[in-house]
C-alpha cells in the first residue's frame, strides 16, 4: 500500500505513511463526532420512558469524554494532515529540484522553464491542498460511514438500506466523470503554460516588439489566449460543480427514504419511535461528511494530472557515475562519437578528434555544425549516443557530472548572471574565493575597467542577468569566472563574441596566460580568433571534415580556406 501511495500521489515514504495516518485520525473525528448523537438518543429514550434523570450522570460523563475524545482526534487529524502534508510538499519541491539538478541538458530541450516552473510551484501546490485538505477527508468519510452503516445494519437492516442506497450511485456518478473532468483539466492546464509563456516571452522580448511597432499585435494575441484559459477554467469548474452537485442532490434522498420507511416501519409496529428517531438523527449527520467527500472526490480525480507531470520529471533517467577521477592527465579524445536529440535528428555522424593538454583545439565550421554539441559532450551536458568520450583515458559517462565538472572552467556564448553584486557573480566560479582572489581573476579579464566606474565598485548589483551592464561586459564577467576557477580543462565558446576589437584583445592575452599547460577547446566564427590556435576541427553536417594546423588547413584549399577567405574579403565591403 505504501508504494502505491508514492506512485499515485507522488509523496515520499514517510509522506505516504503521514496519508494513513491522516485517514486513521479522520476516521476517529468522524466517529467521535457521532457520540453526541447516542448521548441525545439516550436523553430522548429518559423523556419518553418519563425518568429524565435516569441517566444523567453517565450522560454529563458521557460529554465529557465526548468533548476530550472529539479534541484529541481533531488535534491528531490536524497534525497528520496539514502539518505532515506541508512539510512534505516543502520536501517535494526540494526533491524535484534536487531530480532536475541531475538530469541531463537534453532533458531541459524538451521543456520549457514556464512547464517547470508550473511543476514545482503550482503542480506542487495542488498537491499540497488536495493531500492536506481532501484526501484524508474524503478516504476517512468513506470509511466512518461504512462503519457506521454495518453498525446500523445489525441495528435495522431495512432502515440501514433506506439510509444508504444512493451512496454507491453517488460515488460512481463522480468516478464515472473522471475522463471528462481529466480531458478539460489537461485543456486547462495546456492554455495556463500557453498564457504563462506567452507572458514570459512578452517581458523578454517587450523592446523588440515595440521597436518593430508589433506590440499591439502581439498584446491581441496574448489577450485572446488569458480569454481562453479563463474559458476552460469556467467549463473545468462548472462541470465539476454539475456533477458534485448532482451526486449530493441524491444524497438528499436518503433522508426522504428513511423517513418514507420509517414511517411505514412505525405504522406497522415493527420499530418504535426512540428508533425512528435515531435513524432520523444518524442520517442527518453521517450525509455532512459525504458531502463533502464528494468534493473532495472530483478534486483527487482532477490531481492526478498534477501528479503525472511531477512523475514524468522523476521517472526520467539520472546521468550517474563514480564520484573519484581516475584521469591521467586532460587530454580529450572523442572516438567515433555519435549523437542525436532524437531518431530523425541526427546532429553527430561518427566525429573522432583528440584536443591534448597544454594546446588550444580550435571548433570551426557553418552554423548547425555541431560545435556546441561537442562541447557539450566534452562536458557530459548530454551523452554520446554511439562512441565514447574521454579525459585523460577515463570514459566521462562513467563519472558523476559534478565530479567531472570540477575539471571544467566554461565560458559560455549566452552568459548568465545573478542579480546580485559584481563580485559574487564572478565568485561563482569559486565559492570559497576571497576578495582578492577574485579582483585578480577580474583584472585578467580586463573587468576592471569598467567597474571602476560604477558608484560602489565590485559592490554594485546588476540587475536580473546583467542587465545593468552592457554584452561586452557581461562577458568579461564570465571570463572572469573561468579566471577564477582556474580548471585544467576550459571550454571557451565564442568568448569573445560580445567584446569590441580593443577588449577582445586584451581578453585573449589573458586568455594566452590562463591556458598554459591546459587543454582548451575553442568555438569560434571569427578566423583571427583562431588563428594562433594549435589545432582546428572542422565541423559540417555533425561531420569531423577536416582537422590540423591552421596552416595546412588553409593549404588544402577546403572549407576552412573558404571560410578564411570569405572573412578576410569582409574586411574590404564598404557600405
Amino acid at each position: 500500500m505504501i508504494q502505491k501511495l508514492m506512485r499515485k500521489y507522488a509523496v515520499s515514504e514517510k509522506g505516504a505513511k503521514d496519508l494513513i495516518y491522516a485517514v486513521l485520525a479522520g476516521i476517529c473525528v468522524d466517529l467521535a463526532l457521532m457520540l453526541p448523537v447516542g448521548l441525545l438518543y439516550l436523553l430522548v429514550e429518559d423523556m419518553l420512558a418519563d425518568a429524565p434523570f435516569r441517566h444523567l450522570p453517565w450522560m454529563m460523563i458521557g460529554c465529557v469524554l465526548a468533548l476530550v475524545l472529539i479534541g484529541l482526534s481533531a488535534l491528531w487529524q490536524y497534525n497528520a494532515t496539514f502539518f505532515a502534508m506541508y512539510r512534505e510538499s516543502g520536501n517535494k519541491r526540494i526533491a524535484l529540484a534536487e531530480k532536475l539538478r541531475k538530469l541531463p541538458l537534453s532533458f531541459f530541450g524538451k521543456r520549457d522553464s514556464a512547464d517547470l516552473t508550473t511543476v514545482i510551484l503550482g503542480d506542487v501546490a495542488a498537491l499540497e491542498h488536495s493531500l492536506s485538505h481532501q484526501f484524508s477527508q474524503f478516504y476517512a468519510a468513506i470509511f466512518s460511514t461504512l462503519l457506521m452503516a454495518i453498525g446500523l445494519f445489525f441495528f435495522n437492516w431495512k432502515l440501514s438500506l433506506a439510509a444508504f442506497w444512493m451512496l454507491p450511485i453517488s460515488v460512481a456518478i463522480v468516478f464515472g466523470s473522471k475522463q471528462i473532468q481529466h480531458r478539460l483539466s489537461r485543456a486547462q492546464i495546456q492554455a495556463r503554460l500557453k498564457t504563462a509563456d506567452g507572458i514570459q516571452e512578452y517581458l523578454e522580448t517587450s523592446k523588440d516588439l515595440k521597436s518593430a511597432n508589433a506590440e499591439r499585435t502581439y498584446l491581441d494575441r496574448l489577450s485572446s489566449d488569458i480569454d481562453t484559459a479563463e474559458n476552460l477554467s469556467v467549463k473545468a469548474e462548472l462541470s465539476t460543480g454539475l456533477i458534485v452537485n448532482s451526486a449530493q442532490m441524491l444524497l438528499k434522498f436518503g433522508i426522504a427514504t428513511v423517513a418514507l420507511v420509517g414511517g411505514n416501519l412505525l405504522l406497522k409496529g415493527e420499530i418504535d419511535v426512540i428508533t425512528f428517531f435515531c435513524f432520523l438523527l444518524v442520517v442527518s449527520r453521517v450525509y455532512e461528511p459525504l458531502n463533502a467527500s464528494l468534493i473532495n472526490l472530483a478534486a483527487l480525480n482532477a490531481l492526478e494530472l498534477n501528479v503525472d507531470r511531477m512523475n514524468e520529471i522523476t521517472d526520467c533517467p539520472e546521468q550517474t557515475g563514480a564520484e573519484q577521477l581516475t584521469n591521467e592527465g586532460y587530454d580529450i579524445v572523442f572516438d567515433h562519437v555519435g549523437f542525436s536529440y532524437n531518431a530523425e535528428e541526427t546532429v553527430l555522424k561518427d566525429v573522432s578528434f583528440t584536443a591534448k593538454q597544454g594546446e588550444v583545439t580550435a571548433l570551426v565550421g557553418p552554423s548547425g555544425g555541431g560545435k556546441t554539441t561537442v562541447s557539450r559532450l566534452a562536458a557530459r551536458f548530454w551523452d554520446p549516443t554511439g562512441g565514447t568520450v574521454t579525459v585523460g583515458g577515463m570514459d566521462i559517462t562513467k563519472v558523476d557530472p559534478e565530479t567531472l565538472l570540477q575539471l571544467y572552467s566554461i565560458v559560455f556564448q549566452d552568459v548568465t548572471l545573478f542579480d546580485n553584486t559584481i563580485m559574487e557573480n564572478i565568485r561563482v566560479g569559486a565559492k570559497d574565493a576571497t576578495d582578492e582572489e577574485v579582483i585578480a581573476a577580474a583584472k585578467m579579464a580586463n573587468v576592471d575597467e569598467f567597474v571602476k566606474d560604477l558608484p560602489q565598485g565590485y559592490q554594485t548589483v546588476i540587475g536580473e542577468n546583467g542587465s545593468e551592464l552592457s554584452g561586452g561586459e557581461r562577458q568579461r564577467i564570465s571570463i572572469a569566472r573561468a579566471f577564477l576557477k582556474d580548471a585544467p580543462i576550459i571550454l571557451l565558446d565564442e568568448a569573445t563574441a560580445s567584446l569590441d576589437a580593443e577588449n577582445e584583445t586584451k581578453v585573449q592575452s589573458a586568455l594566452s596566460a590562463l591556458i598554459k599547460n591546459k587543454t582548451v577547446l575553442l568555438i569560434a566564427h571569427r578566423m583571427r580568433t583562431v588563428a594562433e590556435a594549435d589545432k582546428i576541427v572542422v565541423l559540417k553536417d555533425g561531420k569531423a571534415e577536416e582537422q590540423g594546423r591552421p596552416e595546412e588547413l588553409y593549404r588544402q584549399n577546403g572549407i576552412y580556406t573558404r571560410m578564411a577567405d570569405l572573412q578576410s574579403a569582409s574586411g574590404t565591403w564598404n557600405v
